[in-house]
């Protein structure tokens, strides 16, 4: 059965499935929403001494989440000495000098303009042999597993309904992986690549 009502905090419509689900009217009210609920987490993190840990995405989908943080921290003092980043993905093979590298990508919106610690940022490395992916996925899990899991997981939709690159077919317990990308995600990004 699903329910629908205005929540009244929001005064946007929320759906009730098996997670909570608010539907925004556009994406730039959806950015400044959870850039709010974002700067909560990592403040209340904070005032309790203990590291955020963000799952972060790439893509369109949060540029304009990334943008209004940036202006949390410059405008309004938001600090993110406390935030330890993990990122969803990276192309494989890459360079992160690279123009379509995502660590390019994220250092560009968002940990360039911020004060997030260069050592709490962590993203796929594009650079190993195929012979190391498998332990460099397995270390990654480790490391997010060690700190307890991610507090709040940012993610983007792609066009064959993609999430996070989990193909259609992936696993629902799939982890940190090489995955190779569906005909319809390679030609969305075919004009970034020329």
């Amino acid at each position: 059965m699903l329910k629908s009502n205005i929540d009244k905090s929001t005064g946007f419509e929320k759906r009730f499935e098996n997670i909570n689900t608010v539907v925004f009217d556009n994406s730039n009210s959806a950015s400044v929403a959870v850039a709010k609920e974002i700067a909560n987490l990592i403040q209340l993190k904070q005032e309790n001494n203990e590291s955020c840990v963000l799952g972060l995405a790439t893509g369109s989908s949060p540029k304009g989440l990334y943008a209004e943080l940036v202006r949390l921290h410059k405008e309004e003092g938001l600090s993110f000495k406390n935030v330890i980043s993990f990122n969803l993905d990276e192309y494989y093979p890459m360079e992160p000098d690279s123009i379509n590298s995502y660590v390019r990508f994220m250092k560009e919106l968002l940990f360039n303009q911020v004060d997030i610690l260069p050592q709490n940022v962590h993203i796929p490395d594009g650079t190993l042999s195929k012979e190391e992916i498998a332990d460099y996925c397995a270390d990654y899990e480790a490391k997010i597993e060690a700190l307890g899991g991610i507090d709040l997981q940012i993610l983007g939709i792609g066009g064959n309904g993609h999430i996070g690159f989990n193909e259609s077919g992936s696993l629902q317990n799939s982890k940190t992986r090489l995955v190779a990308l569906d005909h319809i995600t390679r030609v969305a990004a075919s004009g970034d690549f020329k």
